[in-house]
């Protein structure tokens, strides 16, 4: 995001506390003069002055969130409290990242922004799930009684380079597990579905959607509607890194939805959006992405497959 700003000739404050993100994936930008690092907790409230809010704050993987879900609550709740006060003072638009798992375990597939969603408010997921939902509250809210202008997105799975090798989600954990050689873990027999949408598709939506005038609903889901089971990307992840990983199945987790599937006819429609990016062509750029970070991290490497590549290990 920062650096599609950056390159349409903006001037950018990045604001993040790097409790899953990393200074190095900003390091490249640095020398810009038209970019600024701030190092902040959005639960705090912050005095700067924008003239546009992308609030992407709040850990998205389970591995995360449920780490602290306390502070995963304050991060949705508190911290869009924070960006609509500063929005409202500063009369700015305001986009809301929310998340397609404001939908739970889903009974309508796909899933149409009207679906209200099935969500176990009392389960390990919770934090995560009801925090987003409170944040889209507070959202309609604030338009509804200050007139403001603000976009919510529902972002369903997204993946590519950047993205913390530890993170937890399925993509990062087959390729990282793959390039090492080791078992591919599933949880589950593998038939629960995800859609897998490229970054830069992701992107390219939200600042659309922040930049369209008209009000194109209440919510706009971001996602790819290409379906893929988990067990299908572990086989399509072994195949493309040539890896001699097997793959494994374990208990699956609560609340770990069936299947996820956004509806983009909205997305369509309103920000003339859809991904444009093909499943092996994403994966094969994050796969580089990995690479490269293991072979920063250690020099050691583990042949796979036929020797095609050489992996750190």
């Amino acid at each position: 995001m920062c650096e599609r700003l950056l390159g349409q000739g903006h001037e950018v404050l990045c604001v993040d506390n790097f409790f899953t993100g990393s200074r190095a994936n900003c390091e490249p930008m640095l020398g810009n003069p038209r970019f600024e690092l701030m190092r902040h907790d959005v639960t705090f409230p912050i005095y700067v002055e924008v003239d546009e809010i992308y609030n992407l704050a709040c850990p998205a993987s389970p591995i995360h969130y449920q780490r602290d879900p306390v502070q995963t609550t304050k991060t949705s709740v508190m911290g869009a409290i924070n960006v609509l006060g500063l929005a409202k003072r500063l009369k700015v638009r305001v986009l809301q990242a929310s998340t397609s798992e404001v939908y739970g375990d889903p009974d309508v597939h796909p899933q149409p922004e009207s679906y209200c969603g099935s969500v176990n408010i009392a389960g390990p997921r919770a934090c995560y799930d009801e925090g987003k939902r409170c944040a889209e509250t507070l959202f309609h809210d604030y338009r509804r009684q200050h007139g403001m202008s603000v976009r919510v997105a529902r972002i369903f799975n997204t993946y590519g380079p950047n993205m913390h090798p530890q993170d937890g989600r399925v993509v990062s954990n087959f390729i990282i597990q793959a390039l090492k050689g080791e078992p591919i873990t599933i949880y589950g027999d593998g038939s629960q579905t995800r859609s897998f949408c490229y970054v830069d598709d992701l992107v390219e939506g939200l600042m659309r959607l922040m930049a369209v005038d008209a009000h194109p609903g209440d919510v706009v889901n971001l996602g790819n509607p290409v379906e893929t089971s988990v067990l299908a990307l572990a086989r399509r992840v072994v195949e493309l890194c040539d890896s001699p990983s097997t793959i494994t199945c374990h208990p699956l987790p609560q609340d770990d939805p069936r299947r996820r599937c956004p509806d983009i006819a909205r997305a369509r429609a309103a920000l003339h959006w859809s991904p444009r990016v093909d499943l092996d062509t994403g994966l094969a750029r994050t796969i580089a992405y990995f690479e490269g970070l293991l072979a920063r991290q250690d020099g050691s490497v583990l042949p796979l497959g036929q020797g095609r590549r050489t992996i750190p290990a």
